[in-house]
């Protein structure tokens, strides 16, 4: 799924492409990738609105359109979103294609077809999307050891679980979970109530370092992208544990290993992530 420095990157392609663009048409090839309102609303109303921005909150995408409309939409698991000329070769599972005035189309792929798009109308709540109950982002000074503490600090759970925790933090997903927790040299097992003080410290510095590593190593042009068709611009390569069990920790050599806390997997190294007896 892609996580906050990925919908990030989509933002930073997409953004310069769509700005003062104006939608004329839209072809929804897959009414199930509409959430609300309805496809003939959501075709009515988005029709003719200019789009003068994009925005990101948490994992969602946002559009924010003339007349003060805003069209939402979360990725999910596999979705792809692409500005493309019209005669660019259509992918398989295309399910929402939008004309616009300059010759070019913004279309929507998404294999499992997880991704879901909102069209909230002007003074209408935004409650519908979800985005409502989102968590501090990473790079808000908000986000401190206090905060984490006071948040998550008395509960039982593992501290990998509640970094997954969208209404606690917004945008981490598995990926930089791994990372910060490596970063950190803590163990995705250890109880958020057994956590010290200078655990929470490290965690609050960590956490938007990592993403904002993961931001700027995400980079890509527009034209790498498009010939992915938008899947291929993640930083991979350049993770330090996740993904990468059974291989050699880049700190000590010691293989990564791989356990799944709270039903997610999660990669670590024994050694730079000794769990604690307490």
């Amino acid at each position: 799924m892609p996580e906050l420095p990925e919908v990030e990157t989509v933002r930073n392609v997409i953004e310069p492409q769509v700005s003062g663009r104006e939608i004329l048409s839209i072809d929804v090839r897959n009414a199930k990738v509409i959430a609300h309102p309805t496809t003939k609303e959501f075709l009515n109303i988005l029709q003719g609105r200019i789009i003068n921005g994009m925005a990101r909150r948490g994992k969602f995408l946002s559009f924010i359109l003339s007349e003060d409309n805003r069209l939402f939409l979360h990725l999910r698991m596999t979705g792809q979103l692409i500005v493309t000329p019209d005669a660019f070769p259509l992918a398989k599972h295309t399910h929402l294609i939008m004309q616009l005035d300059d010759g070019h189309q913004m279309r929507y792929i998404d294999t499992r077809c997880f991704g879901r798009f909102w069209l909230i109308r002007q003074g209408e709540p935004t409650a519908v999307t979800g985005i409502d109950k989102l968590g501090l982002e990473p790079a808000d000074k908000s986000l401190t050891a206090k905060y984490l503490k006071t948040a998550i600090g008395k509960r039982r759970k593992p501290i990998k679980e509640m970094l997954l925790d969208q209404t606690i933090i917004a945008g981490i997903g598995n990926i930089y979970a791994d990372e910060t927790l490596f970063a950190i040299g803590l163990h995705p097992e250890e109880k958020c109530s057994d956590l010290r003080d200078s655990d929470w410290r490290k965690l609050a510095k960590a956490i938007p370092e990592v993403i904002a590593w993961g931001i700027e190593t995400n980079k890509i042009t527009p034209e790498d992208y498009l010939a992915s068709q938008g899947a291929n611009y993640r930083n991979t390569p350049l993770l330090k544990v996740y993904g990468r069990g059974g291989q050699p920790c880049l700190k000590c050599g010691r293989p990564l290993e791989k356990i799944t806390v709270g039903g997610r997997s999660s990669c670590f190294c024994p050694a730079c992530q000794r769990k604690r007896i307490h």
